[in-house]
Parts: C-alpha cells; sequence; structure tokens
C-alpha cells in the first residue's frame, strides 16, 4: 500500500470507528453514571459539566487500534512495507514505535484507575499524586531501560547531529521529559475540545516531520491518532456530551512521547507541544508565585486555559486560538529539522 493511500486511509477508519463507537459509549457512561465530578475552585460556569459522562478517551484508543492495526494488516498483505512489518524500517525505529505504544496503554491504564476511582467515589480526587507519579515511573523505566538496552539512546539535535554518547543524560532528560509531557497534555485536557484539537495539530506535524525524516510509515502512528481525535471531537465539542477523562489524556501524552523519540527528537516536544508546557509551566509557575508572594496570583487561574477563560474568552476561542499557536510551534519544528539537518 502506497503511502499517500495508507495515511487518508487510516485517518478515515480511525474517524468513522471512534465517531461511530460514541453512540454505543456515551449512552453507557450515561447509564452506569459515570458523570465528571466538577471542583468548587474551578470557573463556576463550568457546574453546568457536572455529570458529563467522563472516560470517553475509551473511544479513541479503540479507534486508534483498530485504524492503526487494519493499515498495517492489510500494508502486510499486499506485500508492502509501511512500517513494522518491514524489513527495510530500522529495528529502532519498530522498538520505538512498539515500546512507545505500550507505554501509551500503561498511561492509559493509570489514567483508568484515576478515572474509575473518581466515578467510584464520586468525587474529582482519584489517585493520589504520589500513586499516579510511582506508576509513571514504573513505565517510564520500563520504556527507557528497552530504549537504552536495544541501542536507541541517542538524540538528533538540530545543527549538531546525533548525540549518541548521552550518559546519565539520556536517563535524566528521558524521566524529566516524559513525566512533564503526560503530565502537560492531561492539563490541557480541562476544557471543551481543548486537548483533542492542539494534539490533533501536533499529529500533523509529527507525520509531516515523519515524511522529511525518511520514516514515512511513522507518519501512521499520527495519522490514526489525527482520525480517532477527529471522531472524538464529534462528541467532545463544546458542548460536550462526553469528556476523555485521564484515561484518554494520558494515553495520548504517551502518544506525543511515542512520536517524538520514535523521530530521535523529545526536543520537538517543546515547539509542537508548545500549548503542553504553556499549560504546564502556568500551573508551576503559579503555585509558586503564590507561594513566594503571600498568596497572591500571578494568572486569574491555572491552568493556562482557565485564565483566559475569566478574562473572558469562550471556550470556542481558546481552542481556535491554541490550536493556532501550535501549528506555529509545529512550523517551528518542522523547520529545525529540516534546515538543522547535517548534508
Amino acid at each position: 500500500m502506497d503511502l499517500w493511500v495508507g495515511i487518508p486511509v487510516t485517518v478515515a477508519v480511525g474517524f468513522l470507528v471512534t465517531c461511530v463507537l460514541g453512540f454505543v459509549l456515551v449512552p453507557l457512561l450515561q447509564k452506569l453514571k459515570f458523570g465528571q465530578t466538577v471542583l468548587d475552585i474551578g470557573p463556576v460556569w463550568h457546574r453546568t459539566k457536572q455529570g458529563t459522562p467522563t472516560m470517553g478517551g475509551i473511544m479513541f484508543i479503540i479507534g486508534f487500534a483498530i485504524a492503526f492495526g487494519v493499515t498495517l494488516v492489510v500494508d502486510h498483505l499486499m506485500g508492502g512495507d509501511l512500517l513494522v512489518f518491514g524489513n527495510e524500517m530500522p529495528q529502532s525505529v519498530r522498538i520505538k514505535v512498539y515500546g512507545g505504544l505500550l507505554l501509551s496503554l500503561g498511561f492509559a491504564l493509570i489514567g483508568f484507575l484515576d478515572d474509575y476511582i473518581k466515578v467510584a467515589k464520586k468525587r474529582n480526587l482519584g489517585l493520589t499524586e504520589v500513586q499516579k507519579t510511582v506508576l509513571q515511573i514504573l513505565f517510564i523505566a520500563a520504556y527507557l531501560t528497552v530504549l537504552y538496552r536495544s541501542g536507541c539512546d541517542y538524540m538528533f539535535i538540530p545543527y549538531v547531529g546525533m548525540w549518541y554518547d548521552m550518559g546519565i543524560w539520556f536517563w535524566l532528560l528521558g524521566f524529566v521529559a516524559i513525566w512533564a509531557t503526560v503530565n502537560a497534555v492531561n492539563f490541557a485536557d480541562g476544557i471543551d475540545g481543548l486537548c483533542p484539537s492542539v494534539t490533533m495539530v501536533a499529529c500533523v506535524f509529527f507525520a509531516v516531520t515523519a515524511i522529511l525524516r525518511g520514516y514515512g510509515g511513522v507518519s501512521l502512528v499520527a495519522s490514526a491518532t489525527f482520525g480517532a481525535l477527529a471522531g472524538f471531537l464529534v462528541w467532545n465539542w463544546n458542548p460536550a456530551k462526553v469528556i476523555m477523562g485521564d484515561v484518554g489524556s494520558h494515553f495520548l501524552g504517551g502518544i506525543v512521547v511515542t512520536l517524538a523519540y520514535t523521530l530521535d527528537a523529545p526536543w520537538m516536544i517543546l515547539a509542537i507541544g508548545v500549548i503542553y508546557v504553556a499549560e504546564f509551566l502556568s500551573d508551576v509557575i503559579q503555585v509558586f508565585y503564590i507561594k513566594t508572594h503571600n498568596g497572591k496570583k500571578l494568572f486569574k487561574m491555572a491552568p493556562l486555559h482557565h485564565h483566559y477563560e475569566m478574562s473572558g474568552w469562550s471556550e470556542k476561542k481558546i481552542v481556535c486560538v491554541f490550536s493556532i499557536v501550535g501549528a506555529i510551534g509545529g512550523i517551528v519544528a518542522v523547520a529545525l529539522t529540516w534546515f538543522g539537518r547535517l548534508q
């Protein structure tokens, strides 16, 4: 199967499967009374979201799996070599793709446990921060160990080339980058349509970068994610009929990590994921500022999207503006990758 056929097919399958699943899963979540509990400290108008079905991320996880799996199987049966079935694809890429997808599912499991505890106890606090962090660190350690033992402990740096002898930095940067990413993506899931929208934008630029770097098959991971999120957005656009929950945001954090590491460029998360970075840092800065300025706030509310909500922006406006900013970050990442390569 030609890559330019595989990409639209993967997107279409992901979209259709996820969108159709909504007709089954959303009513089921409502029947099970798996509704979102809104914190009193949030914006007052968010209280109207009380009871909105959560754990909807299961929809696009299934959609992603079916879209990605079907495309690869069909390609294999047709004698193609778009990605992991092809012997021409470097082993390091196959390891990073499969290892990353397992990491994503591991994070999704953590998110599922967190969501289930929330809905079972009817409160907005699931796993404790310690429990969640320990589980995340265990999965991150497993992923990095697989990469290290497979000889994949290197990074592409624009205008410098491959950094092979990373030493302890492979572990330090890896733990910080992956942990921060999965939690940053989680922070972006605060208003209707925001997390899926900015992640779809990120997927476009990851796919473009993969093609430019000669790893065209890797774009199928981004394409499957894009299609599945597009199908989910049908249900999650304001006013949302379902919320992805931690099971969804944690999975997406893993996918972002998978794509960045498969392209040998974790630094790309800073540019392509500029919205994730802004959301994460705004929360960290807010906490630090409050503690060092006698309770005064720098932002009206954190993470950043809530600040703009409190400033009068509608949720739809925030989603659109943040997506545009994410696209600008994606352009920067692609430019650095293309012009920063060594001839």
